[in-house]
């Protein structure tokens, strides 16, 4: 059954995360799984079973008032509590396998630790995963990376249900300065910037095209930006609420999980991203 997922453990950033996922899950009219993972944090060679009892309630404790929480948001809302005990990054992935989306809270860009939840969960999991920061105070507009791949073709269809469900103005974006960005690997483009502009700009404009017809009322621009994906994003997402990316792109080194573009938003984005994987393969 299909659902939407959110990680708790009662900080502020996890209670934006859920305050999201509510969001998300009235909007997609899903149900809402709540999710805490605790762990015992001595060598198990030390373990002692009253603490590890302990340990388990005050976890027990989190999820209650997680779940609590958002059913005083959406006092309707569908919702399962899960205890799992563990490393928090392979949990969610397992929770989320058949989520429409996972959720998880983050850190303010240029803050996040080295093995964050927020890098891990997106680069191992199936499913798309929202890394949410606070951009309450911004006007809404989405923001999604369009590269021809298609894993941009994901983020595409993403991005055009998320603008619909909220209401959003959408703006699709390519950062074509890059020689992996260059339609089919044609590194002269680069010599003429004419054409670059015009080869570019047509791969745009056909990537947004179904979409356009799919969601006639979502507000949708296209940008092509003479700039780095990384560089061309980054930028449109200084003015979005939500910027949308493939969890991998045309130009991907192949032995990375999570594409470069990608990596930088999550540590880098003032906004929540989402990274949607190519599910369809």
């Amino acid at each position: 059954m299909s659902h939407v997922v959110v990680g708790y453990d009662g900080t502020s950033e996890s209670e934006r995360a859920l305050r999201w996922a509510v969001t998300e899950a009235r909007l997609r009219r899903l149900p809402l799984t709540v999710s805490h993972v605790w762990r015992w944090p001595y060598p198990i060679s030390y373990i002692d079973y009253e603490g590890v009892a302990i340990v388990r309630r005050m976890g027990e404790h989190l999820l209650d008032h997680g779940a609590a929480l958002a059913r005083e948001l959406a006092p309707g809302l569908k919702l399962r509590k899960r205890l799992h005990d563990g490393s928090v990054s392979p949990a969610l992935v397992h929770e989320g396998h058949d989520a429409e989306l996972i959720v998880v809270g983050s850190h303010e860009p240029d803050q996040m630790p080295v093995g964050s939840t927020a890098l891990q969960v997106p680069a191992h999991a199936g499913r798309p995963v929202a890394v949410v920061r606070d951009s309450a105070s911004r006007d809404g507009q989405v923001a999604v990376g369009v590269d021809g791949s298609p894993g941009a073709d994901a983020a595409l269809a993403f991005g055009f249900e998320e603008a619909a469900l909220r209401g959003w103005r959408l703006r699709a974006v390519y950062g074509c300065w890059e020689p992996g960005a260059a339609p089919d690997g044609d590194l002269s483009l680069f010599s003429d910037t004419d054409k670059l502009r015009r080869v570019c700009g047509t791969v745009l404009e056909r990537a947004v095209a179904p979409w356009r017809v799919k969601y006639p009322y979502v507000q949708a621009a296209t940008a092509l930006v003479l700039k780095s994906p990384r560089e061309a994003l980054l930028e449109a997402a200084a003015e979005a609420t939500l910027t949308v990316v493939g969890a991998r792109g045309t130009g991907v080194v192949e032995t990375l999980t999570l594409g470069a573009t990608s990596d930088a938003l999550v540590k880098h984005a003032p906004c929540t991203v989402v990274v949607v994987p190519n599910i369809a393969g």
